[in-house]
């Protein structure tokens, strides 16, 4: 027998529609997941390398060394973020770590000391960057041919500037960075700069404008422009925080090494590429987060470490990324087919 529920009094008997969770829920809710299985992962590898050479990996140096590695790769990915969130890539990063590392590092650089030494590193990154914004921002080059050139440029005039040769730094402020008394409380300074880019990074990221807009401008450019952003000027930005995070980085290869060499960052531009999608930033733009890159990088400066302890081949380290990173992608494509 069929019941009939007669409508409120007063009321136009209507059913009032039932309001789901909000969107901002289930973006955060997907980003909890992401963050855990990134934590999931980086605590199977620590699980593995305590298992397998349990002496030297949880050592305590050597999850100092596995920290300073990652601190230089790491700042170069906050930046790479920021630009892969926007819809654009920078396969210039490690180039420009080199030419930065350098040219800082030159005979006549350090006789201004340390302030020297790091003030030029970062200008050169930031001098690099700022050709790559105005090329694709403003000569509407694809970022990819833009940054290939700027790649190949930088490579080109590193190698001029030190003829082949290392670049022995002299300069004992800068060593002394790198000494075992610098530590703050068992920390190195190189991971301290780290966490000072990544905190920043997610603050600029989450909590400011500019953060905002270039999600927007990654996620539809034509719609951040009718909404009224600069998209132009806000690539130009963008490149610019990827070549200052290069010369940041830059500096900490050079604290950690003691040396400026022409070869120098290589292969970095893919890592910072592959730690930022492993992290959940779409290569396509609009979605990204800092925290998830610098998971990714640790898991990453992990593997490598655990490679290293074991003996295994470095082409044997470069297939495990290449999984990896395949396997980061499918599981993206497919979470945003069911998005």
């Amino acid at each position: 027998m069929t019941q009939h529920v007669s409508p409120p009094r007063g009321g136009t008997g209507k059913t009032a529609p039932v309001e789901g969770p909000p969107a901002w829920r289930g973006r955060l809710a997907r980003a909890d997941v992401r963050t855990l299985s990134l934590l999931g992962v980086l605590a199977a590898l620590v699980l593995i390398g305590g298992i397998t050479k349990p002496d030297e990996f949880l050592d305590t140096r050597n999850l100092q060394l596995v920290l300073t590695q990652a601190s230089v790769i790491g700042v170069v990915t906050v930046g790479m973020t920021f630009v892969i969130i926007s819809g654009g890539i920078d396969l210039s990063v490690g180039a420009i770590v080199a030419l930065a590392s350098v040219w800082a590092t030159t005979v006549a650089t350090q006789e201004y000391g340390f302030l020297g030494i790091l003030f030029t590193a970062i200008v050169v990154g930031v001098g690099c960057g700022l050709v790559n914004g105005v090329l694709i921002a403003y000569g509407a080059m694809v970022p990819f041919i833009a940054t290939l050139a700027m790649l190949a440029s930088a490579r080109g005039l590193a190698l001029q500037i030190t003829d082949g040769r290392t670049q022995i730094v002299t300069v004992d402020g800068v060593l002394d960075l790198g000494e075992r008394d610098a530590y703050v409380l068992g920390i190195p300074p190189l991971v301290l700069v780290f966490a000072v880019v990544t905190v920043i990074g997610w603050l600029v990221l989450n909590r400011t404008t500019f953060g905002r807009r270039t999600v927007a401008v990654g996620g539809n450019s034509e719609a951040a422009r009718l909404a009224g952003i600069d998209v132009r000027r806000q690539r130009l930005y963008l490149y610019l925080l990827s070549g200052l995070c290069c010369g940041i980085a830059a500096f900490l290869l050079i604290v950690l090494s003691g040396s400026g060499q022409n070869t120098n960052g290589n292969l970095y531009e893919l890592d910072a590429i592959a730690a930022a999608i492993i992290g959940g930033t779409l290569l396509s733009g609009g979605r990204g987060t800092i925290t998830g890159s610098v998971l990714g990088v640790l898991i990453f400066t992990t593997i490598t470490n655990i490679f290293a302890l074991n003996n295994l081949q470095s082409d044997v380290q470069q297939i495990a990324k290449g999984a990896i990173i395949v396997a980061a992608v499918l599981v993206q494509r497919r979470t945003a087919s069911t998005t």
